[in-house]
Protein backbone atom coordinates (compact mmCIF):
# COMPACT_ATOMS: atom_id res chain seq x y z
CA UNK A 1 0.00 0.00 0.00
CA UNK A 2 1.40 3.26 -1.19
CA UNK A 3 0.98 5.84 2.18
CA UNK A 4 3.66 8.86 2.56
CA UNK A 5 6.11 7.42 0.08
CA UNK A 6 6.50 7.97 -3.15
CA UNK A 7 2.58 7.39 -5.00
CA UNK A 8 1.57 4.36 -7.38
CA UNK A 9 2.24 4.30 -10.89
CA UNK A 10 -0.64 3.78 -13.29
CA UNK A 11 -0.71 3.60 -17.07
CA UNK A 12 -3.28 6.34 -17.50
CA UNK A 13 -2.53 8.68 -14.76
CA UNK A 14 0.07 10.85 -12.85
CA UNK A 15 -0.34 11.16 -9.32
CA UNK A 16 0.73 13.61 -7.59
CA UNK A 17 -0.21 15.32 -4.28
CA UNK A 18 -1.39 13.06 -1.25
CA UNK A 19 -5.32 14.52 -0.74
CA UNK A 20 -5.95 12.40 2.58
CA UNK A 21 -5.44 9.04 3.93
CA UNK A 22 -7.57 6.77 5.97
CA UNK A 23 -7.59 3.22 7.66
CA UNK A 24 -7.95 0.84 4.47
CA UNK A 25 -7.21 4.17 1.46
CA UNK A 26 -5.39 7.18 0.51
CA UNK A 27 -6.39 9.49 -1.78
CA UNK A 28 -4.04 11.35 -4.43
CA UNK A 29 -4.41 13.96 -7.53
CA UNK A 30 -3.86 12.87 -10.34
CA UNK A 31 -3.37 14.12 -13.93
CA UNK A 32 -4.27 12.03 -17.42
CA UNK A 33 -1.66 11.89 -19.71
CA UNK A 34 -4.03 12.44 -22.79
CA UNK A 35 -4.10 15.82 -24.11
CA UNK A 36 -6.85 17.17 -21.87
CA UNK A 37 -4.77 16.40 -19.13
CA UNK A 38 -8.11 16.14 -16.79
CA UNK A 39 -7.33 16.57 -13.59
CA UNK A 40 -8.93 13.85 -10.87
CA UNK A 41 -8.68 11.84 -7.55
CA UNK A 42 -7.21 8.42 -7.47
CA UNK A 43 -8.17 6.34 -4.14
CA UNK A 44 -5.32 3.95 -3.44
CA UNK A 45 -6.69 0.84 -1.96
CA UNK A 46 -4.02 -1.44 -0.94
CA UNK A 47 -5.45 -5.26 -0.98
CA UNK A 48 -3.33 -6.37 1.42
CA UNK A 49 -5.30 -4.73 4.39
CA UNK A 50 -8.56 -5.74 3.20
CA UNK A 51 -10.31 -8.53 4.86
CA UNK A 52 -13.73 -10.31 3.90
CA UNK A 53 -15.55 -7.85 4.84
CA UNK A 54 -13.59 -4.95 3.27
CA UNK A 55 -14.05 -5.95 0.32
CA UNK A 56 -17.69 -6.49 0.01
CA UNK A 57 -17.58 -2.73 1.38
CA UNK A 58 -15.33 -1.73 -1.39
CA UNK A 59 -17.51 -4.06 -4.52
CA UNK A 60 -20.43 -2.10 -2.62
CA UNK A 61 -19.03 1.35 -2.73
CA UNK A 62 -18.02 0.54 -6.40
CA UNK A 63 -21.29 -0.73 -7.64
CA UNK A 64 -23.48 2.56 -6.00
CA UNK A 65 -20.96 4.94 -7.01
CA UNK A 66 -20.79 3.21 -11.16
CA UNK A 67 -24.68 3.44 -11.21
CA UNK A 68 -25.47 6.86 -9.02
CA UNK A 69 -25.17 10.21 -11.26
CA UNK A 70 -25.94 13.58 -9.16
CA UNK A 71 -24.62 17.00 -9.23
CA UNK A 72 -24.00 16.44 -5.41
CA UNK A 73 -22.64 12.74 -5.10
CA UNK A 74 -19.37 12.86 -6.24
CA UNK A 75 -18.65 10.59 -9.69
CA UNK A 76 -16.81 7.59 -10.42
CA UNK A 77 -15.16 7.99 -13.64
CA UNK A 78 -13.31 4.53 -13.82
CA UNK A 79 -11.71 1.78 -11.24
CA UNK A 80 -8.40 -0.55 -12.35
CA UNK A 81 -6.66 -2.52 -10.12
CA UNK A 82 -2.90 -4.88 -10.34
CA UNK A 83 -1.31 -7.32 -8.15
CA UNK A 84 -1.04 -4.47 -4.79
CA UNK A 85 -4.09 -1.96 -5.37
CA UNK A 86 -7.24 -0.84 -6.17
CA UNK A 87 -7.59 2.26 -7.74
CA UNK A 88 -10.96 4.30 -7.71
CA UNK A 89 -10.35 6.95 -10.22
CA UNK A 90 -12.80 9.67 -9.17
CA UNK A 91 -14.24 13.47 -10.04
CA UNK A 92 -11.56 15.86 -8.42
CA UNK A 93 -13.36 18.64 -5.88
CA UNK A 94 -10.72 21.41 -5.84
CA UNK A 95 -12.19 22.81 -2.43
CA UNK A 96 -10.69 20.05 -0.49
CA UNK A 97 -13.25 19.03 2.15
CA UNK A 98 -15.38 20.09 4.97
CA UNK A 99 -13.28 19.33 7.80
CA UNK A 100 -10.34 21.30 7.03
CA UNK A 101 -13.39 24.39 5.57
CA UNK A 102 -14.68 24.50 8.94
CA UNK A 103 -11.25 24.31 10.43
CA UNK A 104 -10.20 27.77 8.61
CA UNK A 105 -13.16 29.61 9.60
CA UNK A 106 -14.59 28.35 12.48
CA UNK A 107 -17.93 29.76 12.35
CA UNK A 108 -20.21 30.30 9.37
CA UNK A 109 -23.35 32.46 8.58
CA UNK A 110 -26.48 30.91 8.84
CA UNK A 111 -27.27 31.44 5.14
CA UNK A 112 -24.70 29.80 4.40
CA UNK A 113 -24.93 26.64 6.22
CA UNK A 114 -28.75 26.52 4.88
CA UNK A 115 -27.20 26.45 1.60
CA UNK A 116 -25.18 23.55 2.05
CA UNK A 117 -27.66 21.70 3.93
CA UNK A 118 -30.00 22.25 1.14
CA UNK A 119 -27.57 20.31 -1.60
CA UNK A 120 -26.68 17.89 1.27
CA UNK A 121 -29.92 16.88 1.84
CA UNK A 122 -30.64 17.04 -2.43
CA UNK A 123 -28.20 14.11 -2.33
CA UNK A 124 -29.35 12.78 0.42
CA UNK A 125 -32.85 12.55 -0.21
CA UNK A 126 -31.59 10.96 -3.51
CA UNK A 127 -29.45 8.23 -1.99
CA UNK A 128 -32.66 7.67 0.46
CA UNK A 129 -35.35 7.31 -2.34
CA UNK A 130 -32.71 4.43 -4.11
CA UNK A 131 -32.70 2.84 -0.77
CA UNK A 132 -28.76 3.77 -0.54
CA UNK A 133 -27.59 4.47 3.50
CA UNK A 134 -24.43 6.67 3.07
CA UNK A 135 -23.14 4.69 6.86
CA UNK A 136 -20.39 7.15 7.58
CA UNK A 137 -21.46 10.52 6.79
CA UNK A 138 -19.27 13.07 8.17
CA UNK A 139 -17.14 16.58 7.58
CA UNK A 140 -13.94 14.76 6.29
CA UNK A 141 -16.40 12.44 3.63
CA UNK A 142 -17.90 15.50 2.10
CA UNK A 143 -15.86 16.96 -0.07
CA UNK A 144 -16.15 21.24 -1.77
CA UNK A 145 -16.41 22.01 -5.06
CA UNK A 146 -15.69 26.26 -5.77
CA UNK A 147 -15.15 26.61 -1.89
CA UNK A 148 -18.70 25.40 -0.48
CA UNK A 149 -19.93 24.27 3.43
CA UNK A 150 -21.68 22.09 5.69
CA UNK A 151 -23.88 21.86 8.66
CA UNK A 152 -21.84 19.64 10.76
CA UNK A 153 -22.91 22.64 13.51
CA UNK A 154 -20.58 24.79 11.39
CA UNK A 155 -22.88 27.32 12.79
CA UNK A 156 -20.60 26.89 16.15
CA UNK A 157 -17.29 25.86 15.24
CA UNK A 158 -17.43 22.82 17.41
CA UNK A 159 -19.41 19.28 17.25
CA UNK A 160 -22.55 19.09 19.44
CA UNK A 161 -20.71 16.50 21.97
CA UNK A 162 -17.38 17.99 22.17
CA UNK A 163 -14.55 15.94 23.95
CA UNK A 164 -11.33 15.71 25.06
CA UNK A 165 -11.80 11.64 25.38
CA UNK A 166 -13.63 8.90 23.86
CA UNK A 167 -15.12 8.12 27.59
CA UNK A 168 -15.86 11.56 28.25
CA UNK A 169 -17.95 11.95 24.55
CA UNK A 170 -19.77 8.56 25.30
CA UNK A 171 -20.77 10.29 28.83
CA UNK A 172 -22.26 12.76 27.03
CA UNK A 173 -24.04 11.12 24.09
CA UNK A 174 -25.32 8.61 26.95
CA UNK A 175 -26.49 11.14 29.63
CA UNK A 176 -30.30 12.20 29.76
CA UNK A 177 -29.22 15.87 29.89
CA UNK A 178 -31.58 17.55 27.50
CA UNK A 179 -29.39 18.86 24.67
CA UNK A 180 -28.71 23.06 24.50
CA UNK A 181 -28.06 25.56 22.05
CA UNK A 182 -26.94 28.60 23.47
CA UNK A 183 -28.24 31.39 22.59
CA UNK A 184 -27.33 33.20 19.69
CA UNK A 185 -28.24 36.12 17.38
CA UNK A 186 -27.35 34.47 14.33
CA UNK A 187 -29.55 31.55 14.53
CA UNK A 188 -32.90 31.21 13.21
CA UNK A 189 -35.71 29.72 15.05
CA UNK A 190 -36.28 27.20 12.18
CA UNK A 191 -32.34 26.25 12.27
CA UNK A 192 -32.44 26.00 15.81
CA UNK A 193 -35.80 23.72 16.07
CA UNK A 194 -33.99 21.53 13.96
CA UNK A 195 -30.97 21.15 14.70
CA UNK A 196 -32.49 20.01 18.50
CA UNK A 197 -34.74 17.66 16.32
CA UNK A 198 -31.64 16.00 15.18
CA UNK A 199 -29.94 15.81 18.40
CA UNK A 200 -32.81 14.10 20.07
CA UNK A 201 -31.21 10.63 21.77
CA UNK A 202 -34.31 9.21 21.16
CA UNK A 203 -34.70 7.29 17.69
CA UNK A 204 -38.68 7.13 18.43
CA UNK A 205 -38.71 10.86 18.58
CA UNK A 206 -35.81 12.47 16.51
CA UNK A 207 -36.04 13.54 12.79
CA UNK A 208 -37.73 11.23 10.53
CA UNK A 209 -36.03 11.30 6.65
CA UNK A 210 -39.52 12.60 5.52
CA UNK A 211 -39.88 15.18 8.05
CA UNK A 212 -36.52 16.19 7.04
CA UNK A 213 -36.52 16.45 3.61
CA UNK A 214 -40.01 18.79 4.02
CA UNK A 215 -38.30 20.48 7.22
CA UNK A 216 -39.04 24.55 6.71
CA UNK A 217 -35.05 25.28 7.42
CA UNK A 218 -33.60 22.58 4.59
CA UNK A 219 -36.63 24.28 2.63
CA UNK A 220 -35.91 21.90 -1.20
CA UNK A 221 -38.63 23.45 -2.61
CA UNK A 222 -36.05 27.27 -2.55
CA UNK A 223 -33.18 25.60 -3.15
CA UNK A 224 -31.58 27.28 -6.41
CA UNK A 225 -32.02 24.90 -9.48
CA UNK A 226 -32.71 24.65 -12.83
CA UNK A 227 -36.71 24.83 -11.93
CA UNK A 228 -36.41 28.21 -10.10
CA UNK A 229 -36.70 30.99 -12.70
CA UNK A 230 -39.62 29.22 -14.33
CA UNK A 231 -41.29 28.31 -11.07
CA UNK A 232 -40.77 32.14 -10.32
CA UNK A 233 -41.94 33.50 -14.04
CA UNK A 234 -45.27 31.68 -13.32
CA UNK A 235 -45.95 33.22 -10.36
CA UNK A 236 -45.20 36.82 -10.96
CA UNK A 237 -47.57 36.47 -14.53
CA UNK A 238 -50.00 35.64 -11.56
CA UNK A 239 -48.82 38.39 -9.69
CA UNK A 240 -49.27 40.78 -12.48
CA UNK A 241 -52.88 39.33 -13.54
CA UNK A 242 -54.01 40.15 -10.05
CA UNK A 243 -52.40 43.59 -10.01
CA UNK A 244 -53.79 44.86 -12.82
CA UNK A 245 -57.26 43.65 -11.99
CA UNK A 246 -56.95 45.95 -8.58
CA UNK A 247 -56.71 42.47 -6.05
CA UNK A 248 -53.79 44.22 -4.49
CA UNK A 249 -53.30 41.74 -1.47
CA UNK A 250 -53.56 38.83 -3.75
CA UNK A 251 -51.01 40.37 -5.90
CA UNK A 252 -48.59 41.02 -3.38
CA UNK A 253 -48.87 37.42 -1.68
CA UNK A 254 -47.89 36.00 -5.00
CA UNK A 255 -45.03 39.13 -6.05
CA UNK A 256 -43.97 37.57 -2.55
CA UNK A 257 -43.95 33.80 -3.41
CA UNK A 258 -42.42 34.70 -6.89
CA UNK A 259 -39.61 36.59 -5.07
CA UNK A 260 -38.60 33.22 -2.92
CA UNK A 261 -38.14 31.60 -6.76
CA UNK A 262 -36.43 34.62 -8.14
CA UNK A 263 -33.69 35.02 -5.39
CA UNK A 264 -32.57 31.19 -5.79
CA UNK A 265 -32.95 31.56 -9.47
CA UNK A 266 -30.44 34.20 -9.20
CA UNK A 267 -27.58 32.12 -7.85
CA UNK A 268 -27.95 29.61 -9.76
CA UNK A 269 -27.58 32.01 -13.13
CA UNK A 270 -23.86 31.21 -14.36
CA UNK A 271 -23.82 33.74 -16.98
CA UNK A 272 -22.98 37.08 -16.12
CA UNK A 273 -25.55 39.27 -18.07
CA UNK A 274 -28.26 36.99 -17.70
CA UNK A 275 -27.78 37.49 -13.98
CA UNK A 276 -27.35 40.80 -14.13
CA UNK A 277 -31.02 40.99 -15.60
CA UNK A 278 -32.10 38.75 -13.30
CA UNK A 279 -31.31 41.28 -10.72
CA UNK A 280 -32.59 44.26 -12.56
CA UNK A 281 -36.24 42.45 -12.47
CA UNK A 282 -36.54 41.35 -9.24
CA UNK A 283 -35.47 45.55 -8.04
CA UNK A 284 -39.02 46.22 -9.98
CA UNK A 285 -40.81 43.47 -8.84
CA UNK A 286 -40.02 44.38 -5.10
CA UNK A 287 -40.61 48.30 -5.90
CA UNK A 288 -44.25 46.84 -7.12
CA UNK A 289 -44.28 44.92 -4.14
CA UNK A 290 -43.29 48.00 -1.75
CA UNK A 291 -46.23 50.28 -3.37
CA UNK A 292 -48.56 47.15 -2.97
CA UNK A 293 -47.74 46.82 0.50
CA UNK A 294 -48.61 50.77 1.61
CA UNK A 295 -52.03 50.18 -0.34
CA UNK A 296 -52.91 46.79 1.59
CA UNK A 297 -52.01 48.59 4.95
CA UNK A 298 -53.57 51.96 4.11
CA UNK A 299 -56.99 49.32 3.42
CA UNK A 300 -56.69 47.28 6.10
CA UNK A 301 -56.57 50.20 9.30
CA UNK A 302 -60.34 49.70 9.39
CA UNK A 303 -60.26 46.03 9.65
CA UNK A 304 -57.37 46.27 12.37
CA UNK A 305 -59.68 49.08 13.96
CA UNK A 306 -62.47 46.42 14.35
CA UNK A 307 -60.51 43.57 15.24
CA UNK A 308 -59.14 45.70 18.14
CA UNK A 309 -62.56 46.60 18.90
CA UNK A 310 -63.51 42.48 19.36
CA UNK A 311 -60.77 41.60 20.68
CA UNK A 312 -61.03 44.11 23.67
CA UNK A 313 -64.31 42.19 24.15
CA UNK A 314 -62.72 38.65 24.28
CA UNK A 315 -60.29 39.62 26.74
CA UNK A 316 -62.77 40.90 29.21
CA UNK A 317 -65.14 37.85 28.36
CA UNK A 318 -61.93 35.95 29.44
CA UNK A 319 -61.00 37.24 32.84
CA UNK A 320 -62.20 33.51 33.92
CA UNK A 321 -59.84 31.95 31.84
CA UNK A 322 -56.24 32.92 33.05
CA UNK A 323 -54.31 31.33 30.13
CA UNK A 324 -56.88 32.29 27.41
CA UNK A 325 -56.48 36.09 28.84
CA UNK A 326 -52.38 35.84 29.00
CA UNK A 327 -52.25 34.20 24.67
CA UNK A 328 -54.95 37.43 24.09
CA UNK A 329 -52.11 39.77 25.52
CA UNK A 330 -49.75 38.16 23.50
CA UNK A 331 -51.28 38.80 20.50
CA UNK A 332 -52.10 41.99 21.68
CA UNK A 333 -48.36 42.63 22.13
CA UNK A 334 -47.44 41.42 18.47
CA UNK A 335 -50.46 43.72 16.87
CA UNK A 336 -49.10 46.81 18.85
CA UNK A 337 -45.67 45.99 18.19
CA UNK A 338 -46.47 45.62 14.43
CA UNK A 339 -48.31 49.22 14.23
CA UNK A 340 -45.68 50.57 15.80
CA UNK A 341 -43.43 49.40 12.71
CA UNK A 342 -41.20 46.54 14.41
CA UNK A 343 -42.32 44.23 11.56
CA UNK A 344 -39.75 41.86 12.24
CA UNK A 345 -38.97 37.85 13.43
CA UNK A 346 -39.48 38.89 16.86
CA UNK A 347 -43.06 40.01 16.12
CA UNK A 348 -43.97 37.68 14.14
CA UNK A 349 -42.45 34.76 17.17
CA UNK A 350 -45.23 36.79 19.48
CA UNK A 351 -47.73 35.63 16.75
CA UNK A 352 -47.05 32.38 16.50
CA UNK A 353 -46.86 32.13 19.96
CA UNK A 354 -50.04 33.29 21.06
CA UNK A 355 -52.11 31.63 17.74
CA UNK A 356 -49.97 28.09 19.18
CA UNK A 357 -51.97 28.75 22.37
CA UNK A 358 -55.41 30.11 21.19
CA UNK A 359 -55.86 27.20 18.94
CA UNK A 360 -55.50 24.64 22.18
CA UNK A 361 -58.49 26.98 23.68
CA UNK A 362 -60.22 26.96 20.36
CA UNK A 363 -60.78 23.23 20.49
CA UNK A 364 -61.53 23.19 23.91
CA UNK A 365 -64.11 26.13 24.21
CA UNK A 366 -67.65 25.59 24.01
CA UNK A 367 -70.69 26.61 21.32
CA UNK A 368 -71.21 30.18 22.29
CA UNK A 369 -70.57 33.79 22.18
CA UNK A 370 -66.62 33.56 23.39
CA UNK A 371 -65.92 30.81 21.31
CA UNK A 372 -67.06 32.47 17.92
CA UNK A 373 -64.96 35.64 18.97
CA UNK A 374 -61.97 33.62 19.82
CA UNK A 375 -62.26 31.44 16.11
CA UNK A 376 -62.67 35.11 14.57
CA UNK A 377 -59.70 36.19 16.64
CA UNK A 378 -57.66 33.37 14.88
CA UNK A 379 -58.46 34.08 11.77
CA UNK A 380 -57.31 38.03 11.99
CA UNK A 381 -54.39 37.09 14.03
CA UNK A 382 -53.56 34.05 11.40
CA UNK A 383 -53.90 36.73 8.51
CA UNK A 384 -51.86 39.13 10.20
CA UNK A 385 -48.89 36.45 10.73
CA UNK A 386 -49.03 35.14 7.19
CA UNK A 387 -48.97 39.03 5.68
CA UNK A 388 -45.60 39.67 8.39
CA UNK A 389 -44.28 36.29 7.10
CA UNK A 390 -44.44 37.71 3.63
CA UNK A 391 -42.87 40.98 4.34
CA UNK A 392 -40.31 39.21 6.15
CA UNK A 393 -39.71 37.41 2.95
CA UNK A 394 -39.65 40.14 0.44
CA UNK A 395 -37.38 41.96 2.44
CA UNK A 396 -34.56 38.87 2.78
CA UNK A 397 -34.98 38.53 -0.84
CA UNK A 398 -34.75 42.24 -1.83
CA UNK A 399 -31.61 42.13 0.03
CA UNK A 400 -30.02 38.96 -0.94
CA UNK A 401 -30.83 39.62 -4.53
CA UNK A 402 -27.99 42.67 -4.46
CA UNK A 403 -25.73 40.58 -2.16
CA UNK A 404 -22.78 39.04 -4.00
CA UNK A 405 -22.92 35.68 -3.01
CA UNK A 406 -21.07 33.79 -5.99
CA UNK A 407 -19.73 31.01 -3.88
CA UNK A 408 -23.40 29.68 -3.32
CA UNK A 409 -24.26 28.92 -7.07
CA UNK A 410 -21.14 25.97 -6.93
CA UNK A 411 -21.60 22.19 -5.94
CA UNK A 412 -20.99 20.40 -3.45
CA UNK A 413 -20.22 17.11 -3.63
CA UNK A 414 -20.87 13.99 -0.74
CA UNK A 415 -18.13 11.26 -1.23
CA UNK A 416 -16.79 8.15 0.48
CA UNK A 417 -13.32 9.14 -0.73
CA UNK A 418 -11.30 8.64 2.22
CA UNK A 419 -12.16 5.38 4.49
Amino acid sequence: MAGGFAPPKLAEFILTERLGSGTYATVYKAYRKKDTREVVAVKVVGKKGLNKASVENLLTEIEILKTVRHPHIVQLKDFQWDSENIYLILEFCSGGDLSRFIRSRRLLPERVARSFLQQLACALQFLHERNISHLDLKPQNILLNGGLLKLAEALFGRPPFASRSYTELEEKIRSDKPIEIRPSPHVSRECRDLLLRLLDRDPETRISFDEFFTHPFVDLEHMPSAGSLGRATTLVLEAVQKDQAGEHSGALSLYCRALEHFVPAIHYEADAQRKEALRSKVKQYVSRAEELKALVASGNKVSFEQDKSARDILKEMSRDRPRLHAALEVASAAVAQEEEGEDGSGTLDLYQQSLGELLLMLAAEPQGRRRDLLHSEIKSLMSRAEYLKEQLKMREAQTEATMDREPLSESVRSSCCVQ
